[in-house]
């Protein structure tokens, strides 16, 4: 399988991003990165590669077999921590969100989310975390150039400014798996995720760069 994702650590044992199984196995096939268990000890990939896989363990198709896919990987050459601050876009907005409007609290496509200022514009609202929120375009419509108490709507939670993180800097909204808990903030694991969205780094600080190395699929 090769759907599904990895938590990456830095050579500190800090998150920095979450990546795709695909991308993870080319980082530990290449030896960037080493798997992390679940005693926290670090195994190259042919060590782990020997280590028979659970039938409750994700596996990967390759040359040498079907191979448990690690749940956490660390780089070693890589201590940065990301960038601190969440920039201020669409994307991250929606993020924040979970794709879900803040008034009516249905979950959409990004083509059915609007941004809308809590604090019209035209009032002086400014364009920033605490005054913008995801609203559906009928949401968004209905409460038009006014407040939320003067349209009398009700607001999910009161707009904050993110925390940087490894899942808001990669735009996680997918499961959280147990195996992450020790290495993430507990606020971010009792949060419920919904969809997924794939993001990746390499042992150079760089993101997506590319790596000549394959895995083979073949089972």
């Amino acid at each position: 399988m090769t759907d599904g994702a990895v938590l990456v650590l830095n050579r500190l044992y800090q998150a920095v991003q979450i990546t795709s199984i695909r991308r993870a196995f080319l980082l530990f096939y290449s030896g960037r990165a080493r798997a992390v268990d679940r005693d926290f000890a670090t195994h190259p990939f042919d060590t782990w590669s020997r280590i028979p896989a659970r039938r409750v363990d994700r596996r990967i198709g390759t040359s040498r077999g079907a191979i448990r896919v690690p749940d956490v990987i660390q780089l070693l050459r890589y201590e940065k921590l990301g960038q601190r601050e969440v920039r201020f876009n669409r994307r991250n907005l929606l993020v924040r969100d979970r794709y879900r409007c803040q008034y009516c609290a249905r979950s959409m496509p990004r083509s059915r989310l609007n941004i809308d200022h809590v604090l019209p514009r035209s009032r002086g609202g400014p364009s920033r975390w605490e005054n913008v929120v995801c609203a559906c375009i009928e949401c968004n419509s209905r409460k038009g150039d006014r407040t939320p108490d003067e349209a009398g709507m009700k607001l999910l939670k009161k707009p904050r400014r993110p925390v940087a993180h490894p899942l808001m800097r990669a735009g996680w909204l997918g499961p959280l798996r147990i195996e992450w808990r020790a290495f993430l903030d507990e606020a971010y694991w009792n949060v419920e995720l919904e969809d997924a969205l794939m993001s990746s780094a390499d042992g150079r600080g760089r993101i997506d760069a590319p790596i000549a190395v394959r895995v083979s699929n073949r089972k």
